[in-house]
């Protein structure tokens, strides 16, 4: 072992048990105190950002409540006149140029998610058309299999559940990008099958539709764990110092994506209204000719493939750092191909998550699917005695005006640490409850006098499962999981949101429109229950603190790390009653924060001494000149200058 050995202890921060310092030159204990007032500024500002930390170096969460709200107060409030003002600058220099940047960051991220919600929801809303234009098939099954018409949602869900796990994993081993083209591939080649689907008989038309259906859901499935992690990780700085942008509005970034889920279903709704009057002589009442339902069908398909086309290109070409969070991640576990350790590890130590967030969204799923997939039947008790398919489609138009409220209401609060994820998700779940167990046990008067109160209250019901669980769930199912398995744990929660879609399709298929009402209330007061008891609230936490424990977790060290990932507020209180938050130390963590940053300067010493011995130029900004004569003054005499070259940067804690 050569004199540089000591420097060894410092590649993780992680070293292995020693006594006390007795002459303060230990490089694991180093004293850090003899900082002169710069090296103390500069040193805070990269670990005390001022948008979670005070002045007196206090992390918001550890304040009273009065200075907590205040505090969260003024840095969001701070933040909303910067963002107000670059948008007056933007509209100054070119008034359309907001738009642009919303297509670039909201539009783009979710076009996978717009493209789905388009055709996965017109399921749901051309039944009624095939069954007013195909009667002895779709409405009375005469001459179609009963079986296969009601499979067609079977396998739609079947599907999606396929290509979340599917897709899950193959992002975590191969790449994010690989599998957001490969999603988009299949999408594609789905809506060509969708388009051009058909049978010798109606009922090889029906079999035929239902398999199209199947294989474009395991594109739809796969765009729930790439979307997510993709539109996450996009917003997590590479470097030593995280972003702004990722600790303040990371979830309204994600939640800005999977909105335009809602806008796929309102696109939809819009295009067959206007195809049913194009094709059917300006009219939308029956009756209605088998021609005119089919070119509504083919066509309405045919439309969204276009934009699936370019959604290939795009990812292709314009999307080729898509994986670099993961990959980033993987140097520093030294890990290559897929991460069966940390899959591991992620059900021994965050297992209750995998119960809540997996728990959870079966719950909303319960609610929000069953209800889309039966919208028709839901809104037919409304107006009975119409049987235009018109009516019914301006009436889901109105309801998913009403759900983009919600969304966007999600948006903007979701990064509020006042609500946040958390109690969105439980006050979302409890009014979702509220809304159908009241006119369950009174259902006939709800139906028939009081039908307009039964009609807000469905309403308002699809403005809570989107300002709550259906955008809460798509977001905590990502962030509360480490970046190497991300993918895998959100397609693996997802999967079992489906199962409760499924189960909702199944059910009711056997129960009538009033059992429905006895049985889905329950889902909901079980959704908030789960998340309540099992379900840590992720708002304003820094990813990279997330990473820095994972770390130590890796290495079997997890009563060394005493980071704010560990703090109460960013933990269940399952987590909290098991005392997983006793190591919790803010001193020793700033302490820890120096001397993990102290190995990253010595591994870019070694770095550049290499780099100098072999005549190449090295560039130097990596670290401020403070932080540069901080190591060298405070360094142990064996490591001032140069250091082991056995120093690896892939063995160092990220944060």
């Amino acid at each position: 072992m050569d004199g540089h050995s000591n420097s060894s202890l410092r590649d993780y921060g992680l070293g292995l048990p020693h006594g006390p310092n007795m002459t303060g030159e230990h490089v694991a204990t180093q004293n850090y105190t003899a900082m002169d007032p710069n090296e103390r500024d500069i040193f805070n500002h990269l670990i005390l950002p001022d948008d979670s930390y005070n002045s007196e170096g206090v992390y918001w969460a550890d304040m009273p409540l009065g200075k907590r709200l205040a505090f969260n107060n003024s840095v969001d409030s701070a933040e909303a006149r910067k963002e107000l003002s670059q948008i007056g600058r933007m509209m100054k220099k070119d008034p359309l140029s907001p738009i642009g940047w919303y297509t670039r960051n909201a539009v783009i991220p979710g076009a996978g998610l717009l493209l789905e919600g388009y055709v996965l929801f017109s399921v749901g809303n051309l039944g009624p058309l095939l069954s007013a234009g195909f009667p002895a098939c779709w409405g009375k099954y005469t001459i179609c299999n009963k079986t296969w018409t009601q499979a067609l949602t079977y396998l739609e869900v079947a599907g999606i559940i396929v290509g979340q796990i599917l897709v899950g994993i193959i992002g975590d081993y191969i790449g994010r990008r690989w599998g957001l083209i490969q999603d988009a591939v299949i999408m594609f080649v789905g809506l060509l099958m969708l388009t051009a689907a058909w049978g010798v008989t109606q009922n090889g038309w029906v079999i035929c539709y239902a398999w199209s259906l199947f294989f474009y859901s395991v594109g739809v499935g796969g765009e729930y764990p790439m979307t997510a992690t993709a539109a996450m990780e996009n917003a997590v700085g590479a470097g030593k110092v995280s972003t702004r942008q990722d600790r303040l509005h990371r979830g309204r970034n994600v939640v800005s994506a999977f909105l335009m889920q809602g806008w796929g279903q309102f696109f939809n709704q819009v295009i067959l209204c206007l195809l049913l009057l194009i094709f059917h002589s300006g009219k939308g009442g029956p009756p209605y000719d088998e021609k005119v339902v089919q070119w509504v069908y083919r066509v309405s398909f045919a439309i969204p493939a276009v934009g699936t086309l370019w959604l290939v290109y795009y990812r292709t070409y314009k999307m080729q750092a898509a994986s670099k969070q993961l990959a980033i991640q993987k140097k520093k576990s030294n890990v290559t191909g897929y991460d069966v350790q940390s899959l591991k590890l992620t059900f021994t130590y965050f297992g209750w998550r995998v119960f809540a967030t997996a728990g959870a969204w079966f719950a909303n799923d319960v609610f929000f699917y069953g209800n889309k997939l039966f919208q028709s039947q839901f809104i037919k008790a409304i107006s009975p005695h119409d049987t235009s398919v018109m009516t019914g489609w301006l009436w889901n138009l109105l309801n998913i005006g009403v759900s983009l409220v919600g969304y966007y209401l999600a948006s903007f609060l979701i990064d509020n640490k006042a609500y946040g994820r958390k109690w969105m998700m439980i006050v979302g779940f409890l009014g979702d409850f509220l809304c159908f167990v009241i006119p369950a046990f009174n259902y006939h008067y709800y139906s028939t006098v009081g039908v307009h109160k039964f009609q807000a209250m469905y309403f308002i019901s699809s403005f809570f499962n989107q300002f709550g669980p259906n955008c809460v769930s798509f977001i905590v199912a990502a962030e509360v999981y480490p970046t190497s398995v991300r993918a895998t744990a959100h397609g693996f929660s997802a999967a079992w949101g489906k199962l409760g879609a499924l189960v909702a399709a199944v059910m009711y298929n056997y129960i009538t429109i009033e059992q429905r009402f006895y049985v889905v209330p329950w889902f909901g007061l079980a959704g908030a229950l789960i998340t309540f008891v099992w379900l840590p609230d992720t708002t304003g936490l820094d990813l990279k603190e997330q990473e820095r424990r994972w770390a130590y977790i890796r290495q079997g060290r997890e009563e060394d790390y005493h980071g704010v990932a560990i703090h109460p507020q960013h933990l269940s209180l399952w987590e909290r009653m098991r005392g997983v938050g006793k190591h919790y130390d803010p001193q020793a963590d700033y302490d820890q924060k120096v001397a993990e940053m102290r190995g990253e300067w010595e591994v870019a010493q070694a770095r550049k001494a290499e780099e100098k011995a072999g005549g190449d130029v090295y560039d130097d900004d990596e670290f401020s000149d403070d932080v540069s004569s901080y190591f060298q003054r405070t360094g142990t005499p064996s490591l001032k200058g140069n250091v082991a070259p056995s120093l690896r940067e892939s063995e160092k804690i990220a944060y």
